[in-house]
């Protein structure tokens, strides 16, 4: 097992942290370990409590460390929100080789080039994300490592963030004994397990419910094209039933995932339970399809807001349809209600891996794939997650111990190769 080819996924939730670690030796994704914890530091996305979220991390960490047997050291960070900014950025470069062969300095060079653009003060960048090369004016090329050439171009898109928002979710990584491999935007990786190069090419709506928020992306001719994140998930379900029904929020979450049911019209009546409620010593019996009266209005307007948004965004008409991932997904009969809402296609991603053949799984698998094709595209140099030499047997050190060393880079050095020496700079200014 080569440790160079393990990569291990850090997805920071409102009601969940998840921590995937898999093996892309091969080129193909092998899920060697699973961590989740649940996550009490987040409010609708964004991150309210330091100390707590780093206690969530650590936990899922340790989950998936204890199942591979290996001491996870860097991690690849999704991050999302309303800060997260994109648009178009190109560069020019003359291919610098006397052979006129274009190696990975030029790819390098060119992608440098494109982030030459005036950035606010208060924002940073996250990723840059080529759409094409272009050589010679030869366009739509992928990767022109070892063609000849003059003059190199890429158009593509530069994806900025807030300062502030990045500089406490990467310091939550750093409290938890972590270093940062890559970070990528979370629609962008989800949508590399989730959808399909023709659904890509024609045009859809990837709509990503999870606990505090919901994410809406749409990707046309190829390419993610905007993306928002509307602050309502599946958390405001169980706040329904738990008002409703005069219980508490754990005791909701619980009827939610284990009986809940989304669409009415499919919900059983003879399907009952019980549920303690406040204030009463007794049980209370509930079906299935009453609690599908409390269930169905809420995830109704999460549909529409879901879809209002996509009209907001400058696309009224998307062939390929929506695509639900998330974990609120998962409760029955959400896919039936889609449909009926929506009226046009609509399917369910689901990861096809042993372990993670979940929705809530989509955005975590995603981020391993995005970071390897970034790690080829843009030669990445990205140090390995996992310590493969030292067991969990044995005791781990401190959290600084425990990072991996990193190069050190001047402050007003012109030529950072790598956007994370980037990030870095965020915590020491």
């Amino acid at each position: 097992m080569n440790s160079e080819d393990i990569y291990v996924s850090l997805d920071i939730g409102t009601s969940g942290v998840r921590v995937i670690i898999g093996d892309m030796s091969g080129g193909s994704l092998k899920v060697m370990g699973v961590g989740n914890a649940p996550s009490t530091g987040l409010k609708r996305g964004a991150i309210v409590d330091i100390d707590e979220t780093v206690k969530s991390i650590k936990q899922a960490v340790e989950e998936a460390e204890r199942m591979v047997g290996l001491n996870v050291e860097q991690v690849v960070v999704g991050v999302n929100g309303n800060h997260i900014d994109m648009q178009f950025c190109s560069g020019v470069v003359a291919v610098s080789g006397s052979d006129r062969e274009i190696r990975d300095e030029d790819i390098e060079r060119v992608m440098d080039a494109a982030q030459v653009m005036p950035i606010p003060p208060e924002r940073e960048i996250i990723d840059v994300i080529p759409t094409q090369f272009i050589v010679d004016g030869l366009g739509e090329i992928k990767d022109p490592r070892g063609m000849l050439g003059v003059r190199l171009e890429m158009e593509g898109t530069i994806i900025t963030g807030a300062k502030t928002a990045l500089h406490n979710l990467l310091r939550c990584v750093e409290k938890a004994g972590l270093g940062v491999a890559d970070i990528c935007l979370q629609p962008l990786a989800a949508g590399t397990v989730a959808i399909s190069k023709d659904e890509k090419a024609l045009g859809v709506a990837l709509v990503d419910i999870g606990g505090g928020s919901t994410t809406v992306s749409v990707f046309q001719n190829g390419t993610m094209q905007a993306t928002s994140v509307l602050t309502i998930g599946g958390d405001h379900i169980t706040n329904d039933i738990s008002v409703g029904l005069r219980t508490t929020m754990e005791e909701a979450e619980r009827v939610k995932t284990e009986h809940g049911h989304a669409f009415i019209d499919d919900a059983s009546d003879e399907v009952s339970f019980e549920m303690k409620t406040i204030g009463s010593e007794e049980m209370e019996e509930y079906t299935q399809y009453e609690i599908a009266h409390v269930i169905e209005p809420r995830m109704e307007e999460i549909f529409e807001l879901a879809a209002d948004q996509v009209y907001k965004l400058g696309f009224s008409d998307l062939p390929g349809g929506f695509v639900l991932t998330g974990g609120t997904v998962m409760i029955p009969g959400v896919l039936e209600l889609a449909r009926d809402v929506w009226r046009q296609n609509v399917r369910m991603a689901v990861p096809d891996y042993i372990g993670v053949r979940e929705p809530k799984y989509a955005t975590g698998i995603g981020l391993i794939e995005f970071a390897h094709q970034n790690v080829k595209i843009q030669n990445k140099e990205t140090a390995a997650s996992v310590n493969t030499a030292n067991s969990l047997q044995q005791p781990k050190g401190s959290p600084s111990e425990r990072k991996t060393t990193q190069k050190a880079e001047k402050p007003d050095d012109p030529g950072m190769k790598s956007k994370m020496k980037n990030f870095f700079k965020v915590f020491f200014e």
